[in-house]
């Protein structure tokens, strides 16, 4: 470890000295370029993930245990679909639906056909963690909206929902941070994005600008949707 730390800096004092770091074609020329895909597939992806996710984990929620529809055996089929989904390793899942996502986007290749694989894998997470949510919501709110008598509807978005908002809001935090990570991940195999540049640029031909650009660009990014992610729960948090 003592040897990979002195080779590292003695790569950036010798990028440093002749002049060469940061200053680099390739950060001029596909920087913007690479920082304008990862956000897109992260956010693209990640509001399809909120939508969908959230319409999973509430019939998780209506068909299990707690719910206004008990459907055990519904419930059951939901659990396992979702339990599956997380399981699947995201690399394993990008290259097992490429015929699916060749044919909704048309490529396999690009930040169009990475969403497709991020929504997918995503969804689930997503979903479990709105069950998670929504099952902490005070059983006595539900019961003293059924008193007043709200339809179940009502019961679910008027209570159960916004209730749950600041969890639901700091648990999609979290699912578009994992998705930011799966951006760079997707890079391996032609994805774009900042993941792409580092590997293809900063590892595979050995310039360590674009590898610490491309880490230090996609902290920034983490940064910045937890900040806006704490923001936006206490907002909502009435608590």
């Amino acid at each position: 470890m003592t040897a990979l730390t002195l080779s590292a800096h003695q790569l950036l004092a010798t990028a440093a000295n002749d002049g060469t770091w940061l200053n680099n074609r390739v950060l001029e020329r596909r920087l913007l370029e690479a920082i304008t895909e990862t956000l897109l597939m992260t956010f693209v992806s990640g509001a399809l993930t909120v939508v969908f996710g959230l319409l999973l984990g509430l019939a998780l929620v209506t068909t299990g245990a707690r719910g206004q529809h008990r459907n055990r055996p519904l419930y059951e089929t939901l659990s396992l679909v979702v339990n599956i989904g997380r399981s699947m390793p995201f690399i394993v899942l990008m290259v097992a639906i490429a015929s699916v996502t060749r044919l909704i986007v048309g490529s396999s290749l690009g930040w169009q056909a990475v969403c497709v694989p991020l929504t997918l894998g995503a969804i689930p997470f997503y979903a479990r963690l709105v069950e998670t949510a929504v099952n902490n919501v005070e059983h006595g709110k539900v019961e003293a909206a059924l008193m007043m008598g709200a339809s179940g509807t009502q019961i679910t978005w008027g209570v159960l929902v916004r209730e749950a908002l600041p969890t639901l809001i700091q648990a999609a935090t979290v699912t578009f941070i994992t998705l930011l990570g799966y951006t760079a991940m997707a890079g391996t195999i032609g994805g774009g994005g900042l993941g792409d540049l580092a590997i293809q640029y900063g590892y595979n031909r050995n310039m360590s600008d674009v590898m610490v650009v491309s880490v230090v660009v996609i902290l920034l990014i983490v940064a910045v949707i937890q900040v806006v992610g704490d923001m936006l729960s206490r907002l909502v948090d009435h608590r």
